[in-house]
């Protein structure tokens, strides 16, 4: 079994690489080695908040009810790259297909229908859901549609009871069909509240009228 995960003393979104590194010609990218702690202080002192697992997928969807990605039914219309993902063997060598191997810039792909970019691939998201493994059946259970639901009350995850994990959305630029297919909008991650990873992020959104705005964007590098 390949060992494609190391614990990398000293990286944090100034450093993300490690120590020796900063965000000098990353400010563009998204933000990464997020804990849930940072994204929902960071989204206070914005004035802002983190997205439900609902609004997100709202805002993903722009517009595309019940089709696979946030662009359509094909990962490649047109044999064209629509997100920033894993070609290659995975987890040997990302080929970079797309264009990128790793992490990109924001906004190199389209947007979708409401203008929104990466809502698939380049980094996982926090929305502000406890995940549960169960959720969408126990909604199910009661036969009628629940309109703008807010998440489960606790977090519950049978392979680990006992950690506190909140529903992670988007997939990133390790997500392959080999291994992962999160890209595809309807699917879901989870992480513990206090990890964070190269290839995990955020995004902001602001309450505000009969709809929630969601920003054109993972939030930058040169945000404090």
């Amino acid at each position: 079994m390949f060992q494609w995960w190391r614990y990398e003393k000293g990286a944090n979104w100034r450093h993300p690489t490690g120590p020796e590194s900063d965000i000098k010609g990353r400010e563009k990218f998204p933000v990464v080695h997020i804990a849930y702690a940072d994204a929902e202080a960071y989204t206070k002192w914005a004035d802002k908040r983190l997205p439900t697992e609902a609004e997100w997928e709202f805002a993903a969807r722009g517009g595309r009810a019940g089709e696979v990605y946030t662009w359509g039914n094909e990962l490649k219309p047109g044999g064209k790259w629509m997100a920033n993902i894993y070609q290659g063997r995975f987890p040997i060598k990302d080929n970079g297909d797309d264009g990128f191997a790793g992490i990109a810039p924001v906004a190199q792909f389209p947007a979708n229908g409401y203008g929104l970019y990466d809502m698939a691939g380049n980094v996982w998201e926090w929305c502000s859901d406890w995940y549960r493994p169960d959720t969408y059946a126990l909604r199910a259970q009661f036969g009628v549609p629940v309109r703008n639901p807010q998440g489960p009350d606790t977090p519950f995850d049978p392979a680990e009871p006992t950690e506190k994990k909140r529903v992670h959305r988007g997939g990133s630029f390790l997500c392959t069909d080999q291994y992962c297919t999160r890209y595809m909008v309807g699917t879901r991650g989870k992480g513990e509240v206090s990890t964070g990873s190269n290839h995990l992020g955020f995004r902001c959104v602001k309450s505000g009228g009969p709809r929630t705005q969601a920003s054109a964007d993972n939030t930058k590098a040169s945000k404090p």
